[in-house]
This record gives C-alpha cells, sequence and structure tokens, in this order.
C-alpha cells in the first residue's frame, strides 16, 4: 500500500475505485492567498466551474514549491524528470457536490512534464526558469517565465514556518484552502474533467514571507487585493492520482 492511502478516514468522499495511476512527493509549500469577491473572480473562471466561497469570499493562492518522486504508478523515478520545483496560481470550485481546485496556471522546469500535463490533464502548464534553495531556515525561491510579448511572469521571494505542524480543522479557514481531493479542468471545447487526488490530512504551519516580485496572479488576469497574504508552510506531503474523468453537468431547469 502507498504510504499516502494508509489514513484515509478525513477524506470528503470516498476513494476511486479504479487503481491510482500516478505519484508524487510535495515539499517546501508557501500557501499565500489573498481574498477576492466573487464579481471579480467570476469573469475569469470557466463558467462550467461554479465558485466555491468562505464566509462570502473566493480566495486565491499562490503556491510555490518542489516536488520529487513524480512518476507513473509502478515506474521508478527517472533523473532530470522526477524532481523539480513548480508554483500554482488556483482559486477554488464545487463541481457535482466535490469541491475541488482550479488552476489559473502552472510553472515548472521539466518541459516533459508541462507536455504531459497539458495534452492529458488539460491544465495550462508553462515552462519557467526556476530555483530553490534552503538557507538559515528559510526557503529563496525564484521562478521566472518569459513570454513572447510582454515582460516576464516572476516571482521572487523567501518564506519560513514560523510554529508547529498541526492538520487544519474541519469548518475553518484553512481547511477550506487546503483539504482538496480533486482538481477541475475544461478543454477547448468546453467540457468539464475532474482529476480526483489523495494525500493525508495537511502538516500546516503559520508562515512569515518576503516576496519581493510576484506577477504570477496578474498574469493570469487576477488582480490581487492590495492586502497582505494569508500565509501557511507545508515541509512534506505525499500524493497519489487518478485519471482524468469527465464531470456529467446536468441541463439548467428552465
Amino acid at each position: 500500500m502507498h504510504a499516502a492511502l494508509k489514513v484515509v478516514e478525513h477524506r470528503p468522499w470516498p476513494l476511486p475505485r479504479e487503481p491510482w495511476v500516478m505519484e508524487q512527493t510535495w515539499h517546501d509549500l508557501l500557501f499565500a492567498h489573498w481574498p477576492l469577491s466573487p464579481e471579480t473572480l467570476r469573469p475569469l473562471v470557466p463558467a462550467q466551474l461554479p465558485l466555491d466561497t468562505y464566509d462570502g469570499q473566493c480566495w486565491v493562492g499562490v503556491v510555490p514549491f518542489w516536488m520529487s518522486g513524480v512518476r507513473p504508478r509502478g515506474i521508478p523515478p527517472i533523473a532530470g524528470l522526477s524532481r523539480f520545483p513548480e508554483l500554482n496560481v488556483r482559486t477554488y470550485v464545487t463541481l457535482a457536490g466535490k469541491p475541488g481546485v482550479y488552476f489559473f496556471s502552472l510553472d515548472a522546469t521539466n518541459p516533459v512534464a508541462v507536455a504531459v500535463a497539458r495534452t492529458m490533464f488539460h491544465l495550462p502548464y508553462f515552462t519557467a526558469d526556476m530555483k530553490v534553495a534552503e538557507r538559515d531556515g528559510w526557503i529563496e525561491y525564484t521562478s521566472r517565465r518569459a513570454t513572447n510579448s510582454g515582460p516576464a511572469v516572476e516571482f521572487v521571494g523567501r518564506y519560513r514556518p514560523v510554529s508547529a505542524p498541526e492538520p487544519p480543522v474541519n469548518g475553518t479557514l484553512e481547511y477550506f484552502l487546503t483539504e482538496r481531493y480533486c482538481l477541475f479542468t475544461v478543454d477547448a471545447s468546453s467540457r468539464a474533467y475532474r482529476c480526483d487526488i489523495h494525500h493525508p490530512p495537511w502538516p500546516l504551519q503559520r508562515a512569515e514571507a518576503e516576496i519581493s516580485i510576484n506577477t504570477m496572479a496578474s498574469a493570469a488576469g487576477v488582480q490581487l487585493p492590495a492586502l497582505a497574504p494569508l500565509l501557511h508552510f507545508s515541509k512534506r506531503q505525499d500524493m497519489v492520482g487518478w485519471t482524468l474523468q469527465k464531470v456529467f453537468i446536468p441541463p439548467s431547469t428552465p
């Protein structure tokens, strides 16, 4: 049994019946979140995906981290392909009764992973130049995505935990922002898909960050408010994932 599957009681719905097909380990994650009104965010998310809110607010996250052990089930890690940084910009949606994540963008250094994710999962992945290092207890992180026109899309900052790790409590904002067990995406033909994932409860820590450049959200058309972000850190998370599944959306009642 995969280590991530040893704890399943916390899941909001049962594990898929089909075998999982991929695994990853996530390291040194920063969850930086900002609140936005549903009216601001609605035009930027496909209409097929209902926005998920907490106390009437949507939330947008900028999440830098790095991954190891990225591989299909039964395949050993491949040098140069299974370990690389990633940074995503995300918000939260609920479809067919399942709360999940919607990604505005995902940046990674691995062009093979970018190509596979774009083709097989209809995800907005981009190749970027990225560096991650730990110095004096801080995670130093830089990401730069070149564009064909206009300035590069960048994140430059450092962050660290400032409390002991604890799992988020159901019903809290921290739980809403992190305990998500699927992602949703929409293809070029406007068909909605869900990819189920599984991981143990998040070991979350309060965090502090010094972010000098962050144009990740604005590159996707999301204007973050001039507020200090809500910050959380997690040292490690193991996960497994399933294949993409088309979601049936019942027709609206006249």
